[in-house]
């Protein structure tokens, strides 16, 4: 073990209390049910004893709730996902710009981030006929087969894109999923010169989807902007008429708030 007087400045500023409990509570989320004392040690990799520690603590500062068997998370949960949500300006700007792409073209919109592997929905207007896919806010997709995932993946450097193409699982979702990393970076490729990317029943059999990078005032890359809609709806040149340039436009928008 790292001894006090060995440990570098960043390691003794480091709690690992706190990564534990973290851990802890992004475990409800992985297993998507209430969790025993078992469970929460098998999904996060500590004791028992340690996972012990970590819920009896959340749940004495009322994040997590008991019936003596299973734990799971209590509302107050909710306020660290709203402190995101609230403190964040892009999501206060994108919202009503969402919604208004969504009322023009009758399609849902979203606004994703990449975080790992996956794309983590931010920001979305849904429309009656929304697909089957379910989204809502924090909803995850695997970054290689989602129109917003190869968005945010192109805005990395190629080399760090293609070591985290090769680290992920890239399920295959569809018979249509892409998942050989040599054609993703073709891909990338594309999306890079094009400046949008399309996923074509890649996520769920009858869904089409094209998604455009949102860039701050330094140009970089921090979001993704996205319409959904069914294959019986629009076909792959409606989508890239009619939806692209409303996306595009509210691009520019969005780009010279920020």
């Amino acid at each position: 073990m790292t001894s006090q007087e060995t440990r570098t400045p960043e390691e003794k500023e480091y709690v690992t209390g706190l990564e534990k409990g973290l851990a802890i509570i992004e475990a409800f989320g992985i297993h998507n049910e209430p969790l025993t004392l078992s469970e929460a040690a098998q999904i996060t990799g500590h004791s028992r004893a340690s996972a012990r520690r970590s819920l009896l603590t959340l749940q004495a500062l009322g994040y997590v709730q008991s019936d003596g068997k299973h734990f799971r998370l209590a509302p107050r949960a909710l306020r660290l996902g709203h402190a995101y949500v609230s403190s964040t300006a892009l999501l206060r700007l994108m919202q009503p710009v969402l919604e208004g792409i969504s009322e023009r073209t009758r399609e849902s919109s979203s606004l994703a981030v990449l975080d790992g592997n996956d794309v983590v929905f931010l920001a979305r207007a849904a429309t009656r006929r929304s697909l089957s896919t379910g989204l809502g806010l924090g909803s995850r997709l695997p970054a290689h087969g989602a129109a917003t995932g190869r968005v945010l993946l192109a805005a990395l450097p190629p080399e760090d894109a293609a070591l985290r193409l090769k680290r992920m699982a890239r399920q295959q979702m569809t018979p249509r999923t892409q998942t050989d990393v040599d054609e993703l970076l073709k891909i990338l490729a594309d999306v890079r010169v094009n400046g949008y990317a399309l996923c074509d029943e890649e996520l769920e059999l009858g869904v089409r989807s094209i998604a455009v990078p949102i860039q701050d005032a330094g140009g970089q890359v921090v979001a993704s902007m996205s319409i959904v809609a069914s294959t019986r709806r629009r076909s792959l040149d409606n989508v890239l008429g009619s939806l692209l340039p409303e996306l595009e436009s509210a691009r520019r928008m969005v780009g010279a708030m920020l």
